[in-house]
């Protein structure tokens, strides 16, 4: 018999509404346990609120998501000790220094001074933060907030990383360097669920990703699953998301427009 991983992240035919804007539509997915899965997919088109709902911030209308065969609506606690979680809208205390935060997240998650402080103090390294350690999160940049909160998602050394547009305002060094971090805790046999608008980093750093339009799961699996469904072979995977996606034309349509008005 052949050996599967188990699933980390496990959603079936998750429907979630906003009065009558359906924002997931029967969405199925799984993560295993020792994989990057990306959610991809255009603006819209369902990604936070998946997200959200797998974090237990949001009832679903109906379907269920669990984390580690946990519930996330059931059991959101158990949930959040298992899981780092940076959304895409940058939530913190701004009137604590980014020192001060650290060590209240370290102490709601019960770890000792000795390991918050070492363990903030090499991703800090990491992610060239040490000189905003003791400034105001309020006077951070957007790029260094967002190193702040990835440091936060990883204080408690999680089986599961949910990063909601991770890449979202950082230079192309610490990029790299988030883009590495994901790669090692999966390689320390963690895993990762990711949405991201970049093509090329959810590329060359996802083993399978998802494509979803309106709600709905339109593709999924890898490059080559992609490729195969698409019937492009060799395809990059921006080629790929906008052929499932069947906004292909749309794109061509609008470059002619655009060329045809910078033409006049």
């Amino acid at each position: 018999m052949e050996w599967k991983p188990m699933a980390s992240v496990s959603i079936k035919h998750l429907v979630k509404s906003y009065g009558s804007f359906v924002a997931v539509n029967d969405l199925s997915f799984d993560v295993r346990e020792g994989e990057v899965y990306g959610l991809l997919g255009p603006n819209g088109a369902g990604k936070s609120t998946t997200l959200k709902v797998l974090m237990g911030l949001l009832d679903p209308d109906s379907g269920t998501s669990t984390v580690f065969g946990m519930d996330s609506g059931a059991s959101p606690v158990e949930v959040k000790k298992r899981v780092g979680y940076v959304p895409e809208e940058i939530s913190l205390y701004e009137s604590l220094t980014a020192r001060e935060l650290i060590d209240f997240v370290a102490s709601i998650r019960g770890l000792s001074p000795e390991t918050a402080a070492r363990r903030a103090s090499e991703m800090s390294k990491a992610l060239d933060f040490v000189q905003q350690y003791d400034k105001t999160v309020v006077t951070l940049s957007h790029g260094n907030k967002q190193k702040l909160m990835l440091i936060i998602a990883m204080l408690h050394a999680p089986d599961l990383l949910i990063l909601d547009e991770p890449f979202t305002g950082l230079d192309v060094r610490t990029a790299r360097i988030m883009k590495d971090v994901i790669k090692i805790h999966v390689e320390g046999g963690g895993s990762a669920l990711l949405s991201t608008h970049i093509m090329e980093m959810a590329e060359g750093l996802c083993n399978r990703v998802g494509i979803i339009d309106h709600g709905v799961m339109v593709a999924e699996g890898t490059l080559d699953e992609l490729g195969r469904q698409a019937q492009i072979e060799g395809a990059t995977l921006e080629k790929l998301f906008l052929k499932l996606t069947g906004a292909e034309g749309e794109v061509e349509e609008g470059v002619e427009t655009l060329r045809e008005a910078l033409g006049d």
